[in-house]
């Protein structure tokens, strides 16, 4: 199975649209949390369904899938730097496992499809964990991190 990710911020969308289409990704699944913020620039969610739509040439469907974000409380208490990173990511695998997401999401959705997330490196962001946690329960997951200039490859 392989899993790719890829973060939209410090990408113009020219690169984030060409790694999408020089992937072998056949779906953009979203795993942010908040998917409508002015902020997120052509990564709204409405926009990128658009764009995947009309970009015939990328050819990826968009699937959304919530119970891969973190709670509103962890993200929050991350971004005002009341936790950090190492409680955040505790935090966060604490809550997959409460929702059990090997067994929730279907392997279907996630096997060549591209985990979204706003942050630009998959370091600390919610999507590595999302699939070193996949990887772990489900073995046999390679992981693409795209649109970082050097395609990182794990397994």
């Amino acid at each position: 199975m392989k899993i790719y990710t890829i973060g939209f911020t410090k990408k113009p969308a020219s690169r984030f649209f060409g790694a999408l289409k020089n992937s072998d990704a056949k779906r953009l699944v979203d795993v942010r949390l908040n998917t409508k913020s002015q902020l997120a620039g052509f990564a709204k969610r409405d926009d990128l369904a658009f764009f995947l739509e009309e970009l015939r040439d990328v050819n990826l469907e968009y699937v959304h899938i919530p119970e891969l974000a973190p709670t509103q409380e962890i993200l929050r208490d991350y971004r005002k730097r009341t936790i950090g990173w190492k409680t955040y990511e505790r935090k966060f695998l604490e809550l997959m496992q409460e929702r059990r997401i090997e067994r929730t999401v279907p392997k279907d959705i996630l096997d060549d499809g591209c985990l979204l997330c706003s942050e630009h490196e998959p370091t600390h962001c919610h999507r590595r964990l999302v699939v070193e946690y996949l990887q772990e329960r489900w073995g046999d997951v390679e992981v693409h991190h795209l649109g970082l200039g050097e395609e990182q490859v794990s397994e």
